[in-house]
């Protein structure tokens, strides 16, 4: 089993600035690759951005340009650096974690609100 859990959510205004990070436990040697979901009220959960273990990254059009994506394999750490955040950008961000496999490991998520 693997264990995801998140940290970094909170309020900030448009324009500002939040970094998330995820930190996985337990049998992590079967994680290849990992990411961060995110879903609004009322939409569907959209992929944002996704960092493979030798960190190739692909990122969803709507935030190329303003997050990266960032992955710590000795730390065990995945991250999301989010800058010129926007109102749509106001979701519950979930970190996960994919096996080989194709199995998928979620955390608990972390709720980002951006006020306009």
């Amino acid at each position: 089993q693997v264990q995801l859990v998140e940290s970094g959510g909170g309020l900030v205004q448009a324009g500002g600035s939040l970094r998330l990070s995820c930190l996985a436990s337990g049998t992590i040697f079967r994680i290849n690759a990992m990411g961060w979901y995110r879903q609004a009220p009322g939409k569907q959960r959209e992929l944002v951005a996704v960092i493979s273990r030798n960190t190739v990254t692909s990122y969803t059009d709507s935030v190329k340009g303003r997050f990266t994506i960032s992955r710590d394999n000795a730390k065990n750490t995945v991250s999301l650096q989010m800058n010129s955040l926007k109102a749509e950008d106001t979701a519950v961000y979930y970190c996960y974690g994919r096996e080989r496999s194709g199995y998928d490991y979620w955390g608990q998520g972390t709720q980002v609100t951006v006020s306009s």
